[in-house]
């Protein structure tokens, strides 16, 4: 398992525009518990800061499947990901595009 310094991708260090804040507010309180709230992962999940999650490996339709439905494990140990508790097809809505401005802005990619 491979977690990228909290230090390699601080948050603080990035202004959000408004059209992602939704998605920002929304993951910090869906996805961040596991994902790592700079995308870095955390011991419960996978970093999203890493070429596995980049869209031409992981589409966005994969983050949808993900939060809406759960997935198998198939590059990390973790262990089956649920569906998330509470999610929507509207909020996944926000959640991916917060998602891809970040990689964006952090040069994933």
């Amino acid at each position: 398992m491979t977690v990228i310094s909290q230090q390699a991708y601080s948050a603080s260090d990035l202004v959000t525009p408004f059209r992602y804040a939704k998605g920002q507010v929304l993951f910090e309180k869906n996805c961040s518990s596991c994902h790592g709230v700079t995308m870095t992962g955390t011991d419960k999940g996978p970093p999203l800061m890493h070429a596995f999650y980049k869209p031409s490996h992981h589409g966005d339709g994969s983050f949808y499947r993900a939060g809406l439905k759960g997935v198998k494990a198939h590059h990390w140990n973790f262990g089956d990901m649920p569906p998330v508790p509470g999610m929507s097809e509207s909020k996944m809505k926000s959640i991916v595009p917060y998602i891809r401005f970040y990689q964006q802005a952090k040069k994933l990619y």
